[in-house]
């Protein structure tokens, strides 16, 4: 009954949301406090005050048929306004409402662009390891991903392999930073880079190249580290965001996309991405949340609390002899696999510790795996037991 494609995207369903569906499967059989889930981005902070009161007071306050109510598919105009204004204050941009749609979260407004620009057979660079919903994201449009191994040092992108990668078929590349699964922040001079590489290969070629900008962790940073602004150095970019982590709103599914007016063919692509977050179904961004967004620009969920969690995983691995890469931002750890099947040593931590990892392969980066750090204390404190006995069974230590 299904179809062909479904079959594809079913057989190679998100190995994050595998683990997580285990990880309820253990707690039922050895109880919730003894099984320490490590798989999913699932923030374990609530939202900041200032999400509750804004609720309360628009629901209280405001027009029901407004709040419940359609409105322009890219979202309410006013709405667009206040978060374009903001955006200006932060980077010295002039964006207007005429550049943001609201989308359903950042996973949504990915697949708004992707939709807005693919056609069957074009092709998608992404930087390895790299969020591996994509594939999907791209598969939905018949799209190709490309990957490119980053460097394997710094997981910065190599701009070198990014311009051996750029073919005519080429459509976009997607940048994530901070990265999602090792924690990166890229710097300023790597995008500088990697945007001469995307002109350079535009030119050759006599296309137009996206740079598609997955920025669901920009304010989940550390150690003073800065996230460029990638528009400022590469005009072909959208950038797409969401108040997934910022605001500990995973669920609510609110996100947006930032269009500039220099991107190429602007007044054709802004127009087609409204029409495709209709089509694709969206119809438009949850409307609650997006006037609940917008009275939240200023406020961030604890990111203290994400540090405190980082220095503690972090500094208990590398002491028991793992190797890792020190998170910039984001909430996850990038540990390197002890065994070269990193999926068998995701299966030794779960059947002998109940500790949940992702393996590495799921992020097209195979002999690591991630660790999400976005549990509580207490659990990353009562499974450092179970850590420290996987590191001596491997010979880590001593």
């Amino acid at each position: 009954m299904i179809s062909e494609k479904m079959k594809g995207f079913v057989a190679n369903s998100s190995a994050i949301r595998a683990m997580f569906e285990e990880g309820k499967k253990l707690a039922a059989k050895y109880g919730a406090d003894h099984v320490y889930d490590f798989s999913l981005g699932n923030p374990n902070v609530p939202a900041p005050p200032e999400v509750k009161e804004a609720i309360l007071d628009i629901v209280e306050n405001e027009d029901p048929v407004l709040v419940h109510g359609y409105m322009n598919n890219s979202g309410y105009e006013d709405v667009r306004s206040t978060l374009a204004e903001h955006l200006n204050s932060r980077y010295g941009t002039d964006y207007s409402a005429s550049n943001i749609v609201m989308t359903v979260g950042a996973a949504g407004g990915l697949n708004v662009i992707l939709k807005t620009i693919l056609n069957p057979g074009d092709e998608v660079i992404v930087i390895a390891p790299y969020f591996g919903e994509y594939r999907s994201y791209a598969g939905n449009f018949d799209g190709v991903i490309v990957a490119v191994n980053s460097d394997p040092e710094t997981f910065w992108p190599d701009p070198e392999a990014v311009a051996a990668a750029i073919t005519e078929k080429t459509k976009a590349l997607i940048i994530n930073t901070p990265n999602n699964p090792t924690g990166v922040v890229y710097p300023e001079s790597v995008i500088r880079s990697i945007g001469k590489v995307l002109e350079e290969g535009s030119r050759k070629y006599g296309t137009e190249i996206l740079m598609i900008s997955d920025e669901p962790y920009r304010d989940i940073v550390f150690d003073g580290a800065e996230v460029p602004w990638i528009p400022d150095f590469y005009g072909n970019t959208v950038v797409g965001s969401s108040y997934s982590k910022t605001l500990s709103l995973p669920g609510e599914r609110i996100g947006y996309l930032v269009i500039p007016s220099s991107v190429s063919d602007f007044e054709n692509v802004i127009s087609a991405a409204n029409t495709a977050t209709r089509i694709l179904g969206y119809v438009n961004a949850p409307s609650l949340m997006q006037r609940v967004a917008a009275r939240c620009l200023d406020a961030k969920a604890d990111v203290e609390f994400y540090d405190r969690n980082r220095k503690l995983l972090y500094g208990a691995l590398t002491e028991y002899g793992f190797s890792c890469v020190k998170p910039e931002g984001a909430f996850y750890l990038w540990v390197k696999s002890p065994e070269e099947d990193e999926r068998a040593f995701a299966a030794r931590a779960k059947d002998t510790e109940q500790i949940l990892v992702v393996p590495g392969r799921s992020f097209g980066c195979a002999g690591w795996v991630r660790m999400a750090y976005c549990v509580s204390t207490e659990t990353i404190e009562n499974a450092l037991p179970g850590f420290l006995r996987l590191a001596e069974s491997y010979g880590l230590r001593g």
